[in-house]
Protein backbone atom coordinates (compact mmCIF):
# COMPACT_ATOMS: atom_id res chain seq x y z
CA UNK A 1 0.00 0.00 0.00
CA UNK A 2 1.77 3.10 -0.87
CA UNK A 3 -0.04 5.82 1.22
CA UNK A 4 -3.24 5.76 3.69
CA UNK A 5 -5.07 8.86 1.55
CA UNK A 6 -4.76 6.57 -1.40
CA UNK A 7 -6.01 3.21 -0.01
CA UNK A 8 -9.23 5.17 1.42
CA UNK A 9 -9.63 6.95 -1.69
CA UNK A 10 -13.07 5.37 -3.15
CA UNK A 11 -11.80 7.72 -6.45
CA UNK A 12 -8.67 5.81 -6.74
CA UNK A 13 -9.81 2.82 -5.73
CA UNK A 14 -12.42 2.33 -8.59
CA UNK A 15 -9.31 2.74 -10.86
CA UNK A 16 -8.02 -0.27 -9.40
CA UNK A 17 -8.74 -3.45 -11.17
CA UNK A 18 -9.68 -7.40 -10.02
CA UNK A 19 -8.30 -8.79 -6.76
CA UNK A 20 -6.73 -5.66 -5.44
CA UNK A 21 -9.98 -3.64 -5.77
CA UNK A 22 -11.71 -6.66 -3.81
CA UNK A 23 -8.63 -6.95 -1.12
CA UNK A 24 -9.05 -3.37 -0.61
CA UNK A 25 -12.63 -3.21 0.00
CA UNK A 26 -12.71 -5.91 2.40
CA UNK A 27 -9.48 -3.86 4.42
CA UNK A 28 -11.93 -1.08 4.69
CA UNK A 29 -14.97 -3.34 5.91
CA UNK A 30 -12.14 -4.85 8.53
CA UNK A 31 -11.30 -1.27 9.88
CA UNK A 32 -14.86 -0.52 9.49
CA UNK A 33 -16.02 -3.42 11.69
CA UNK A 34 -13.29 -2.66 14.38
CA UNK A 35 -14.59 0.62 14.88
CA UNK A 36 -17.97 -0.19 15.47
CA UNK A 37 -17.31 -3.58 17.33
CA UNK A 38 -14.13 -2.83 18.59
CA UNK A 39 -11.40 -5.67 18.81
CA UNK A 40 -11.80 -8.58 16.87
CA UNK A 41 -10.36 -12.22 16.59
CA UNK A 42 -10.07 -14.01 12.91
CA UNK A 43 -12.80 -16.24 13.40
CA UNK A 44 -15.35 -13.03 14.52
CA UNK A 45 -14.14 -11.16 11.24
CA UNK A 46 -14.13 -13.75 8.82
CA UNK A 47 -17.74 -14.90 10.02
CA UNK A 48 -19.36 -11.80 10.50
CA UNK A 49 -17.70 -10.52 6.74
CA UNK A 50 -18.47 -13.57 4.91
CA UNK A 51 -14.82 -14.50 4.12
CA UNK A 52 -12.57 -17.30 3.97
CA UNK A 53 -10.30 -17.92 6.58
CA UNK A 54 -7.07 -17.70 4.74
CA UNK A 55 -8.39 -14.45 2.81
CA UNK A 56 -8.51 -12.88 6.36
CA UNK A 57 -5.66 -13.91 7.94
CA UNK A 58 -3.79 -12.78 5.06
CA UNK A 59 -5.39 -9.44 4.80
CA UNK A 60 -5.52 -8.64 8.75
CA UNK A 61 -1.68 -9.52 8.67
CA UNK A 62 -0.87 -6.81 5.65
CA UNK A 63 -2.85 -4.27 7.88
CA UNK A 64 -0.89 -5.14 10.66
CA UNK A 65 2.34 -4.69 8.71
CA UNK A 66 0.81 -0.81 7.42
CA UNK A 67 0.51 -0.55 11.44
CA UNK A 68 -3.02 0.39 10.89
CA UNK A 69 -4.43 -2.75 13.34
CA UNK A 70 -2.41 -4.20 15.66
CA UNK A 71 -2.22 -7.92 17.07
CA UNK A 72 -3.36 -7.78 21.15
CA UNK A 73 -2.12 -11.26 21.59
CA UNK A 74 -4.39 -14.32 22.96
CA UNK A 75 -7.29 -14.44 24.31
CA UNK A 76 -8.65 -16.80 27.14
CA UNK A 77 -11.50 -18.88 25.86
CA UNK A 78 -13.30 -21.57 28.06
CA UNK A 79 -11.06 -24.36 25.40
CA UNK A 80 -8.89 -25.13 23.20
CA UNK A 81 -6.77 -23.31 21.38
CA UNK A 82 -6.37 -19.20 22.25
CA UNK A 83 -7.31 -16.73 19.49
CA UNK A 84 -4.93 -13.66 18.59
CA UNK A 85 -7.36 -10.52 19.08
CA UNK A 86 -6.86 -7.80 16.60
CA UNK A 87 -7.47 -4.17 17.26
CA UNK A 88 -7.12 -1.10 15.51
CA UNK A 89 -4.17 1.29 15.74
CA UNK A 90 -5.73 4.71 16.84
CA UNK A 91 -2.22 6.18 15.80
CA UNK A 92 -2.15 4.96 12.07
CA UNK A 93 -5.04 7.56 10.83
CA UNK A 94 -6.40 10.74 12.32
CA UNK A 95 -9.50 12.93 11.03
CA UNK A 96 -9.70 17.11 12.13
CA UNK A 97 -12.94 18.80 12.67
CA UNK A 98 -13.43 22.58 12.51
CA UNK A 99 -16.24 25.13 13.61
CA UNK A 100 -16.51 28.01 12.19
CA UNK A 101 -18.91 30.14 13.93
CA UNK A 102 -19.57 33.63 13.98
CA UNK A 103 -17.50 34.41 16.29
CA UNK A 104 -15.04 31.78 17.39
CA UNK A 105 -13.83 28.89 15.62
CA UNK A 106 -12.74 25.41 17.02
CA UNK A 107 -10.60 23.22 15.95
CA UNK A 108 -10.52 19.63 16.93
CA UNK A 109 -7.82 16.34 15.54
CA UNK A 110 -9.68 12.93 16.80
CA UNK A 111 -8.32 9.37 16.20
CA UNK A 112 -9.42 6.02 14.89
CA UNK A 113 -11.82 5.95 17.98
CA UNK A 114 -13.06 9.15 17.89
CA UNK A 115 -11.12 10.06 21.13
CA UNK A 116 -10.31 13.58 20.60
CA UNK A 117 -6.03 14.49 21.10
CA UNK A 118 -6.26 17.87 20.17
CA UNK A 119 -8.31 20.88 20.25
CA UNK A 120 -8.40 24.70 20.13
CA UNK A 121 -10.46 27.69 20.32
CA UNK A 122 -9.72 30.55 18.28
CA UNK A 123 -11.73 33.43 20.21
CA UNK A 124 -10.52 36.46 17.95
CA UNK A 125 -12.22 34.64 14.75
CA UNK A 126 -15.36 36.81 13.09
CA UNK A 127 -16.98 35.11 10.62
CA UNK A 128 -17.73 37.90 7.91
CA UNK A 129 -18.84 36.81 3.92
CA UNK A 130 -15.54 38.55 2.61
CA UNK A 131 -12.72 36.97 0.54
CA UNK A 132 -10.28 37.74 3.34
CA UNK A 133 -12.69 36.17 6.24
CA UNK A 134 -12.42 33.01 3.53
CA UNK A 135 -8.61 33.48 3.38
CA UNK A 136 -8.02 33.29 7.01
CA UNK A 137 -9.97 30.26 7.68
CA UNK A 138 -7.99 28.53 5.30
CA UNK A 139 -5.00 29.96 6.84
CA UNK A 140 -6.28 28.81 10.23
CA UNK A 141 -6.87 25.20 9.14
CA UNK A 142 -3.37 25.20 7.91
CA UNK A 143 -1.70 26.39 10.97
CA UNK A 144 -3.55 24.21 13.03
CA UNK A 145 -3.01 21.35 11.22
CA UNK A 146 0.83 22.04 11.21
CA UNK A 147 1.35 23.04 15.00
CA UNK A 148 -0.61 19.80 15.47
CA UNK A 149 1.93 17.45 16.22
CA UNK A 150 0.07 15.02 14.26
CA UNK A 151 1.62 13.59 10.74
CA UNK A 152 0.11 15.77 8.02
CA UNK A 153 0.41 12.50 6.26
CA UNK A 154 -1.66 10.76 8.41
CA UNK A 155 -4.75 13.03 8.62
CA UNK A 156 -7.30 11.62 6.22
CA UNK A 157 -9.58 14.13 6.41
CA UNK A 158 -11.11 17.48 7.40
CA UNK A 159 -14.55 18.09 8.37
CA UNK A 160 -15.54 22.04 8.36
CA UNK A 161 -19.04 22.51 9.87
CA UNK A 162 -20.30 26.07 9.42
CA UNK A 163 -23.60 28.51 10.90
CA UNK A 164 -25.97 28.58 8.03
CA UNK A 165 -27.57 26.77 5.15
CA UNK A 166 -25.44 24.02 3.51
CA UNK A 167 -25.71 21.06 1.22
CA UNK A 168 -22.61 18.24 2.38
CA UNK A 169 -23.37 16.48 -0.72
CA UNK A 170 -22.16 19.55 -3.17
CA UNK A 171 -20.14 21.17 -0.73
CA UNK A 172 -21.59 24.61 -0.95
CA UNK A 173 -22.53 26.88 1.63
CA UNK A 174 -25.86 29.00 0.92
CA UNK A 175 -25.23 31.68 3.82
CA UNK A 176 -21.61 32.43 3.48
CA UNK A 177 -19.16 32.57 0.48
CA UNK A 178 -21.41 32.12 -2.30
CA UNK A 179 -20.14 34.54 -4.73
CA UNK A 180 -17.55 31.79 -5.81
CA UNK A 181 -18.42 29.42 -9.10
CA UNK A 182 -16.25 26.53 -6.73
CA UNK A 183 -18.02 25.05 -3.90
CA UNK A 184 -16.49 26.43 -0.62
CA UNK A 185 -15.84 22.59 0.35
CA UNK A 186 -13.66 22.22 -3.24
CA UNK A 187 -11.78 25.92 -2.09
CA UNK A 188 -10.74 24.66 1.53
CA UNK A 189 -9.63 21.45 0.27
CA UNK A 190 -7.25 22.85 -2.76
CA UNK A 191 -5.75 25.16 -0.70
CA UNK A 192 -4.74 22.71 2.32
CA UNK A 193 -4.27 19.51 0.10
CA UNK A 194 -6.88 17.65 2.24
CA UNK A 195 -10.13 16.11 1.43
CA UNK A 196 -12.66 18.31 3.00
CA UNK A 197 -16.74 18.04 3.68
CA UNK A 198 -18.57 20.65 4.30
CA UNK A 199 -21.63 20.41 6.97
CA UNK A 200 -24.18 22.14 8.81
CA UNK A 201 -22.89 22.92 12.64
CA UNK A 202 -26.03 22.17 14.15
CA UNK A 203 -26.20 18.77 12.56
CA UNK A 204 -22.81 18.24 13.45
CA UNK A 205 -23.14 18.85 16.61
CA UNK A 206 -26.67 16.98 16.89
CA UNK A 207 -24.23 13.63 15.64
CA UNK A 208 -22.02 14.60 18.45
CA UNK A 209 -24.76 14.38 20.98
CA UNK A 210 -26.49 11.39 19.43
CA UNK A 211 -22.70 9.27 18.74
CA UNK A 212 -21.64 10.60 22.76
CA UNK A 213 -24.80 10.29 25.08
CA UNK A 214 -27.74 7.92 23.24
CA UNK A 215 -29.34 5.60 25.64
CA UNK A 216 -29.81 2.26 24.86
CA UNK A 217 -31.73 1.49 21.81
CA UNK A 218 -32.47 5.18 20.88
CA UNK A 219 -32.40 6.19 17.61
CA UNK A 220 -35.05 9.19 16.87
CA UNK A 221 -33.68 12.18 18.53
CA UNK A 222 -34.07 15.83 18.19
CA UNK A 223 -31.48 18.70 19.06
CA UNK A 224 -32.47 21.90 19.51
CA UNK A 225 -30.40 24.15 19.15
CA UNK A 226 -30.90 27.60 21.15
CA UNK A 227 -28.06 29.50 20.67
CA UNK A 228 -27.69 33.41 18.84
CA UNK A 229 -29.69 31.58 16.09
CA UNK A 230 -32.61 28.57 16.64
CA UNK A 231 -32.22 25.46 14.31
CA UNK A 232 -32.65 21.85 14.99
CA UNK A 233 -30.95 18.92 14.17
CA UNK A 234 -33.13 15.48 13.07
CA UNK A 235 -31.81 11.58 13.40
CA UNK A 236 -34.59 9.32 12.50
CA UNK A 237 -34.16 5.34 12.78
CA UNK A 238 -30.12 6.17 14.17
CA UNK A 239 -29.40 8.40 10.52
CA UNK A 240 -29.02 12.40 10.28
CA UNK A 241 -32.05 13.32 8.80
CA UNK A 242 -30.91 15.63 5.56
CA UNK A 243 -33.70 16.31 3.26
CA UNK A 244 -33.62 16.49 -0.48
CA UNK A 245 -30.97 18.94 -0.60
CA UNK A 246 -29.39 19.25 3.18
CA UNK A 247 -31.51 21.61 3.79
CA UNK A 248 -33.66 19.93 6.68
CA UNK A 249 -33.79 21.31 10.23
CA UNK A 250 -34.43 24.90 9.83
CA UNK A 251 -36.61 25.51 12.69
CA UNK A 252 -36.24 29.00 13.53
CA UNK A 253 -37.46 29.92 10.25
CA UNK A 254 -41.17 28.22 10.97
CA UNK A 255 -43.44 31.42 10.29
CA UNK A 256 -44.52 31.08 14.13
CA UNK A 257 -45.39 34.61 15.22
CA UNK A 258 -47.88 37.77 13.88
CA UNK A 259 -45.06 40.59 13.81
CA UNK A 260 -43.09 42.88 12.24
CA UNK A 261 -39.82 41.94 13.15
CA UNK A 262 -37.91 40.88 9.97
CA UNK A 263 -35.72 37.92 10.48
CA UNK A 264 -32.15 37.43 9.04
CA UNK A 265 -33.86 35.56 6.67
CA UNK A 266 -35.67 38.24 5.27
CA UNK A 267 -39.40 37.13 6.34
CA UNK A 268 -41.14 37.90 8.87
CA UNK A 269 -42.56 36.61 12.09
CA UNK A 270 -39.90 33.78 11.98
CA UNK A 271 -39.69 31.59 15.41
CA UNK A 272 -36.17 33.05 15.57
CA UNK A 273 -37.36 36.47 15.94
CA UNK A 274 -38.10 36.43 19.35
CA UNK A 275 -36.81 32.77 21.18
CA UNK A 276 -33.32 33.53 19.92
CA UNK A 277 -30.10 34.85 21.67
CA UNK A 278 -29.90 37.63 19.23
CA UNK A 279 -33.48 38.64 19.77
CA UNK A 280 -33.06 38.28 23.89
CA UNK A 281 -30.24 40.66 23.78
CA UNK A 282 -32.30 42.95 21.26
CA UNK A 283 -35.10 43.06 23.98
CA UNK A 284 -33.27 43.84 27.12
CA UNK A 285 -31.47 46.28 24.92
CA UNK A 286 -34.78 48.52 23.80
CA UNK A 287 -35.89 47.65 27.88
CA UNK A 288 -32.99 49.24 29.40
CA UNK A 289 -33.58 52.17 27.19
CA UNK A 290 -37.21 52.46 28.04
CA UNK A 291 -36.10 52.76 32.14
CA UNK A 292 -36.53 49.02 33.05
CA UNK A 293 -34.18 48.25 35.84
CA UNK A 294 -31.48 45.33 35.73
CA UNK A 295 -28.01 44.31 36.85
CA UNK A 296 -27.23 45.25 33.15
CA UNK A 297 -27.60 48.74 32.50
CA UNK A 298 -24.37 49.47 33.96
CA UNK A 299 -22.77 47.53 31.20
CA UNK A 300 -25.48 49.25 28.58
CA UNK A 301 -24.48 52.68 30.02
CA UNK A 302 -20.52 52.00 29.62
CA UNK A 303 -21.27 51.55 26.17
CA UNK A 304 -20.62 47.90 26.07
CA UNK A 305 -22.70 45.45 23.87
CA UNK A 306 -25.26 42.88 25.74
CA UNK A 307 -24.47 39.43 24.39
CA UNK A 308 -27.13 36.37 25.91
CA UNK A 309 -24.11 35.03 28.27
CA UNK A 310 -24.24 38.16 29.98
CA UNK A 311 -27.96 37.68 30.30
CA UNK A 312 -28.00 34.26 31.04
CA UNK A 313 -25.44 35.19 34.31
CA UNK A 314 -27.58 37.74 35.02
CA UNK A 315 -30.27 35.86 35.68
CA UNK A 316 -28.50 33.28 37.83
CA UNK A 317 -27.69 36.41 39.86
CA UNK A 318 -31.72 36.88 40.42
CA UNK A 319 -31.87 39.28 38.24
CA UNK A 320 -35.43 39.76 37.75
CA UNK A 321 -35.60 41.16 34.18
CA UNK A 322 -33.48 38.42 32.58
CA UNK A 323 -35.50 35.82 34.41
CA UNK A 324 -38.52 36.84 33.04
CA UNK A 325 -36.99 37.12 29.36
CA UNK A 326 -35.36 33.94 29.35
CA UNK A 327 -38.76 32.35 30.90
CA UNK A 328 -40.79 33.76 27.91
CA UNK A 329 -38.23 32.14 25.20
CA UNK A 330 -39.13 28.57 26.61
CA UNK A 331 -42.86 29.12 27.01
CA UNK A 332 -42.73 30.19 23.35
CA UNK A 333 -40.16 27.69 22.45
CA UNK A 334 -41.97 24.71 23.93
CA UNK A 335 -45.39 25.74 22.33
CA UNK A 336 -43.14 24.84 18.85
CA UNK A 337 -41.47 21.96 20.51
CA UNK A 338 -44.83 20.49 20.84
CA UNK A 339 -45.10 21.10 16.74
CA UNK A 340 -42.14 18.77 16.63
CA UNK A 341 -43.31 16.36 19.12
CA UNK A 342 -46.37 15.48 17.40
CA UNK A 343 -44.48 15.02 13.99
CA UNK A 344 -41.30 13.26 14.78
CA UNK A 345 -42.77 11.92 17.68
CA UNK A 346 -39.10 11.52 18.70
CA UNK A 347 -37.86 9.37 21.90
CA UNK A 348 -35.27 12.28 23.65
CA UNK A 349 -35.35 16.32 22.51
CA UNK A 350 -31.77 17.17 23.26
CA UNK A 351 -31.30 20.90 24.30
CA UNK A 352 -28.27 22.93 23.63
CA UNK A 353 -26.59 26.35 22.79
CA UNK A 354 -26.33 29.23 24.68
CA UNK A 355 -29.28 29.67 25.99
CA UNK A 356 -29.30 26.08 27.83
CA UNK A 357 -26.57 27.25 29.86
CA UNK A 358 -30.02 29.19 31.59
CA UNK A 359 -30.91 25.64 32.89
CA UNK A 360 -34.11 25.20 34.53
CA UNK A 361 -34.93 28.94 33.87
CA UNK A 362 -35.48 27.95 30.02
CA UNK A 363 -36.48 24.22 30.77
CA UNK A 364 -39.15 24.55 33.26
CA UNK A 365 -41.39 26.61 31.51
CA UNK A 366 -40.33 25.14 28.03
CA UNK A 367 -41.32 21.60 29.02
CA UNK A 368 -44.75 22.90 30.77
CA UNK A 369 -45.41 24.42 27.68
CA UNK A 370 -44.75 21.72 25.59
CA UNK A 371 -46.69 19.57 27.45
CA UNK A 372 -49.88 21.94 26.94
CA UNK A 373 -49.74 22.12 23.25
CA UNK A 374 -48.35 18.47 22.90
CA UNK A 375 -50.61 15.47 22.34
CA UNK A 376 -50.39 13.52 25.63
CA UNK A 377 -49.83 9.99 24.10
CA UNK A 378 -47.08 11.17 22.07
CA UNK A 379 -45.72 13.87 25.35
CA UNK A 380 -45.81 11.39 27.52
CA UNK A 381 -42.83 9.01 25.94
CA UNK A 382 -40.51 11.76 25.26
CA UNK A 383 -37.48 12.79 27.17
CA UNK A 384 -35.81 15.89 27.51
CA UNK A 385 -32.35 16.40 28.10
CA UNK A 386 -29.77 19.43 28.54
CA UNK A 387 -26.31 18.78 26.64
CA UNK A 388 -23.66 18.45 28.60
CA UNK A 389 -21.17 18.97 25.84
CA UNK A 390 -18.60 21.76 25.27
CA UNK A 391 -17.81 23.79 22.93
CA UNK A 392 -15.86 21.61 21.00
CA UNK A 393 -19.03 19.52 20.15
CA UNK A 394 -19.77 21.46 16.62
CA UNK A 395 -16.00 20.48 15.49
CA UNK A 396 -15.93 16.87 17.40
CA UNK A 397 -19.45 15.82 15.43
CA UNK A 398 -17.98 16.98 11.75
CA UNK A 399 -14.76 14.86 12.59
CA UNK A 400 -16.81 11.98 12.99
CA UNK A 401 -18.69 12.56 10.11
CA UNK A 402 -15.84 13.04 7.90
CA UNK A 403 -14.25 9.92 9.53
CA UNK A 404 -17.04 7.38 9.04
CA UNK A 405 -17.61 8.74 5.26
CA UNK A 406 -14.01 7.86 4.30
CA UNK A 407 -14.07 4.34 6.56
CA UNK A 408 -17.53 3.93 4.98
CA UNK A 409 -19.75 3.60 8.10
Amino acid sequence: MTSLAKFFNIEDAENLKGITHKNNIIKRNIIAYMAINGDSTLSELTRELHISVPTMTKLVQELVDDHIVIDLGKVETPGGRRPNVFGLANSAIYFAGINVARDNMTYVITDLQNNIIKEYTDETFELVDRPQCLERICQNIETFIAESGVDRDKILGVGVSIVGRVNPETGRSYKYFTSWEEPLRDIISSRIGIRVMLENDTRARCFAEYTTGKAKNESNVIYLHMGRGVAIGIVIDGKLYYGKNGFAGEFGHIPFFDNEIICACGKKGCLETEVSGIAVEDKIVHLIKNGVNTRLREKYDRGESIHINDIIDAARNDDNLAIELIEEVGEKTGKAVAFLINTFNPETVIVGGNLALAGEYLMLPLKSSTSKYSLNLVYKDTKFRVSKMTDSANAWGVAMLIRNKIIGL
